[in-house]
């Protein structure tokens, strides 16, 4: 396994790639886990390259404290990547390497992707997402990068960044991968108490419940529902949740026959943000 933490070094080891070896990128914020290994044996089996990239964006946190609360596991990380392949590329550079003394986002227009949901109340958030991937890309120069359909949002914004800078990497979804409770795999689940964590798993049926419920009822009663299951909840608080076109992520008033639609719901375990969506149709 390489593990490269200056963009020099990872630029210097893929100066003698063959034209044509293709290179995939999973680009990570670290505390990996079996959802994250998903994709990067996705990556393995399908370019000659893998690189995965570690590196706590610090202008995609809205809230300081978030920001320091995050695991920072880089020994931990490697040594679960070497269960997957040690033909991996591992680039885990620091805020400096990647920002120099400028840690701030640029502003993107995403065509209104990023002004719900997770835009609405996380301030700035798309605009760091944005800005660190679009340095991701232009440091390794990915022919394919894999991220998961938990934070589907997140994916359709990294599609319509790539498309508005013109950026040649082949962008691709890859399903959620879950505990066997059915909570969706994330780092921020490794801070849940026991009872916490038994709980959290009720966001997922509550989405099935919901997809069934859609089949019959509109979305304003799917929606309704949902605020009322959750105000009866005295251990997860409901921040959102919503309906909308799986395209433009719009919040939808009526089903049509033609179009796809999501869930997508944000609820509070304590001070843990958990986050997750189920396609309805």
């Amino acid at each position: 396994m390489y593990i490269f933490h200056k963009i020099e070094e990872l630029e210097n080891h893929f100066s003698t790639v063959s034209k044509g070896e293709s290179k995939g990128m999973v680009p990570t914020m670290g505390a990996l886990h079996s959802g994250h290994i998903s994709l990067v044996k996705k990556a393995l089996n399908e370019n000659k390259h893998t690189i995965v990239s570690i590196f706590v964006n610090p202008t995609q946190f809205n809230n300081a404290e978030d920001l320091e609360k995050y695991p920072q596991t880089l020994k931990e990380d490697i040594a679960l990547l070497e269960t997957a392949s040690k033909d991996i590329v591992v680039f885990a550079p620091s805020a400096q390497e990647i920002y120099n003394s400028d840690i701030t986002s640029q502003s993107y227009n995403f065509d209104g992707l990023e002004k719900v949901m997770e835009g609405e109340f996380r301030d700035g958030h798309f605009d760091g997402v944005g800005t660190i991937v679009e340095k991701l890309f232009s440091i390794a120069k990915p022919d394919n990068a894999y991220f998961g359909e938990k934070d589907y949002q997140q994916l359709q914004i990294i599609k319509k960044l790539v498309e508005i800078k013109k950026i040649p990497v082949n962008v691709i979804g890859c399903p959620i991968v879950r505990e066997e409770s059915g909570l969706a795999m994330s780092s921020r689940n490794e801070r849940l108490t026991p009872e916490l964590r038994a709980e959290a798993a009720v966001i997922y049926q509550t989405l099935k419940d919901a997809k069934q419920k859609f089949g019959t009822e509109s979305a304003l009663e799917v929606t309704e529902w949902i605020t009322a299951l959750f105000k009866k909840n005295e251990l997860l608080d409901l921040e959102y949740f919503t309906i909308t076109d799986a395209d433009d992520l719009k919040t939808i008033k009526r089903k049509s026959e033609n179009k796809k639609y999501r869930a997508f719901i944000a609820v509070y375990a304590n001070d843990i943000r958990l986050i997750d969506n189920i396609a309805l149709n």
